[in-house]
């Protein structure tokens, strides 16, 4: 019969997996928790205003906008999340119960997935979008509330997983060493999952990237389409690169580095960089607002609305909402059909 530590410290599951836990504020915990609280209060503010941007202007009340939104509100969860690690972290990690340490751990958890599965919810989106020609999908709003569901169920169950069972108090010698009431096998388990969405959002968006180019090439040689569409598909082009390229920055050296420690890999020395790269990974939470939506034309014009709400009356500024001609908006085709949105 298995012996459970559940009445033992959290210092207890540290000194087991090794890992330094400090009594008092060193310099690099200062940098690293005001580094951090400054990324967590910039993804807040950046967020915060990308979801009142939805709601607010009625032009983004269709499905790429609402996963959009909702992606806002997983990154917001991100920084809330980020936030409440800072004030529990250093020298205070030392000070907590055993179910505050799981709560701290799973809001991380949960906050990130829910990031990942919406960029993947979205890529699927644009996929869609793309091949059909259409500025916005046929989806349904009930299939979009659906899919949002599903999006934080699948967050919540492996955010909680661990919490409920997977985790390492019963069983000493499966300890991580990055999250040390963490099971190994659960760090493996999270990180595989991350990867292969990873590689689908690759596919996606390769699939995406090959086939707008081939777009441009083959109507390269024709002069009866309309004259902004190709600025429109370079445009495209250039979104995609941007968003692969910030998540393969942000995400892959953390996936890694978890997939390392769940493997139990000796000499990798996972804890001299494993708060940089959760760092990175949150990163990643301001930069998708940037990406998607700073990039929108609209969307800017939006933002500098809500922005500008206590200035004067008078003020020369026309939002690009209460225009009767928007054309970053959409793109007329050769054939009569609008294109995708450029600028997501």
């Amino acid at each position: 019969m298995r012996h459970c530590f559940y009445n033992e410290t959290v210092g207890f599951f540290y000194n087991n997996s090794r890992k330094e836990l400090t009594t008092y504020w060193r310099t690099k915990d200062v940098l690293v928790v005001a580094l951090g609280l400054t990324v967590s209060v910039i993804v807040l503010l950046t967020n915060l205003l990308v979801i009142t941007a939805i709601v607010i202007n009625r032009r983004f009340h269709y499905p790429i906008y609402y996963l959009l939104g909702n992606l806002a509100a997983a990154d917001l969860f991100a920084g809330i999340a980020y936030m409440f690690l800072m004030f529990h972290t250093g020298p205070r990690t030392a000070e907590l119960s055993l179910k505050t340490w799981f709560i701290r751990q799973s809001l991380l958890d949960t906050s990130l997935t829910a990031s990942v599965v919406n960029l993947l919810a979205i890529a699927v989106e644009r996929h869609q979008t793309v091949f059909t020609m259409q500025l916005h999908s046929k989806m349904s709003n009930q299939r979009v509330t659906v899919l949002i569901f599903c999006i934080w169920v699948t967050a919540l169950l492996l955010g909680l997983i661990p919490s409920y069972g997977w985790h390492c108090l019963c069983a000493l010698d499966k300890c991580s060493s990055m999250a040390p009431l963490y099971s190994r096998s659960y760090l493996t388990f999270w990180a595989i999952s991350n990867l292969v969405i990873f590689l689908i959002m690759v596919v996606v968006y390769t699939h995406i990237f090959v086939y707008v180019k081939r777009k441009m090439t083959r109507m390269s040689k024709h002069t009866s389409f309309h004259p902004r569409y190709r600025e429109t598909m370079i445009s495209l082009v250039k979104t995609v690169t941007i968003i692969l390229s910030a998540f393969v920055i942000c995400w892959t050296p953390g996936q890694v580095v978890l997939l390392l420690d769940g493997l139990g890999c000796k000499s990798c020395n996972v804890l001299a960089v494993e708060k940089y790269v959760l760092l990175l990974a949150e990163i990643n939470s301001l930069i998708n607002a940037i990406v998607y939506s700073y990039r929108d034309t609209e969307m800017r014009s939006t933002f500098r609305r809500i922005l500008c709400f206590p200035c004067p009356r008078n003020s020369t500024y026309t939002p690009t909402a209460l225009k009767l001609n928007a054309p970053d908006r959409g793109t007329l085709s050769h054939n009569g059909h609008f294109t995708v949105d450029s600028s997501i």
